[in-house]
């Protein structure tokens, strides 16, 4: 597993090497509060074009992504406010995971009965103001 030291700066750089290692599927992005997952997300949704890269989707649970064309090309999730597995089934969670889109998954640890059998693991350590490690 690869892992960097890298300022916030460098971003869009460990975006493209994560993702240009990394095919379509669920991606789990681990780390405290505050360690860089959504910012990792939204430079990665940049990199691969995506019309609208928003806000984190932690009072909605899941945004959706398209390209320029209108291609659906990624899901966000955020499952900060999630109260139970049952909320992640009702929201339909198993259906997204059948699509052949990127899946980003924010605290996946309180879904992890849920995620699908391969994923991508991505953990991400606060050291300072304006340095991460990432482990991928």
């Amino acid at each position: 597993m690869p892992e960097t030291l890298f300022n916030l700066e460098d971003l869009n750089g460990i975006a493209q090497t994560v993702l240009s290692e990394i095919s379509e599927g669920a991606i789990c992005f681990y780390g405290d509060m505050g360690a860089g997952k959504t910012t990792l997300i939204k430079a990665m949704l940049q990199y691969l074009g995506a019309e609208d890269i928003g806000h984190s989707p932690t009072f909605g649970l899941v945004n959706e992504y398209h390209n320029k064309k209108g291609e659906r090309i990624a899901y966000h999730f955020d499952f900060y406010r999630i109260n139970s597995l049952e909320e992640a089934l009702d929201m339909g969670l198993e259906d997204y995971f059948s699509e052949d889109v990127y899946i980003f998954i924010e605290w996946p640890e309180k879904i992890e009965p849920l995620l699908p059998e391969y994923y991508h693991k991505v953990s991400l350590y606060f050291i300072d103001e304006i340095t991460r490690r990432i482990e991928y």
